[in-house]
């Protein structure tokens, strides 16, 4: 008997910025669910290089280099692709500058509470949830 292949996984990299007890989400074109800013490392770049670089592509801040802190490792079905793929999805908070707004493939910005959490991606589901949790996301 041949053994079951393990399913594909994405390993995404993520920002976490909340305000005011809201968590910051993005929704690509294209996309029906919300995400955090952030995405796939490219060869070669460290957590911090790929998260900095995601989030200036994305909502156009530059993170500042020394304030990462990692908030989690989320393992969860991946939205919108083939049945079984997962998403490693690795979360740091960090400070930034400049002002947040919505660029290349981003069609807008979102605060999301708790109570929202249904209108996001399965792995923003679960980060929502545990910062609610940890009393950051009300």
């Amino acid at each position: 008997m041949e053994p079951t292949p393990a399913p594909p996984v994405i390993d995404a990299l993520a920002w976490v910025h909340v305000r005011d007890g809201r968590l910051l989400c993005v929704r690509s074109r294209g996309r029906d669910l919300l995400y955090v800013p952030g995405g796939k490392r490219e060869p070669g770049e460290s957590d911090e290089t790929a998260v900095t670089r995601e989030a200036l592509e994305e909502v156009s801040v530059r993170l500042r280099p020394g304030t990462f802190h990692l908030v989690t490792v989320i393992d969860e079905d991946a939205h919108a692709q083939a049945p079984g793929t997962r998403v490693r999805m690795t979360c740091y908070t960090a400070e930034h500058d400049g002002e947040i707004a919505a660029d290349h493939e981003i069609t807008g910005l979102e605060w999301i509470a708790f109570a929202d959490r249904d209108r996001c991606a399965p792995a923003v589901r679960r980060l929502v949830e545990l910062l609610h949790a940890r009393g950051t996301v009300h």
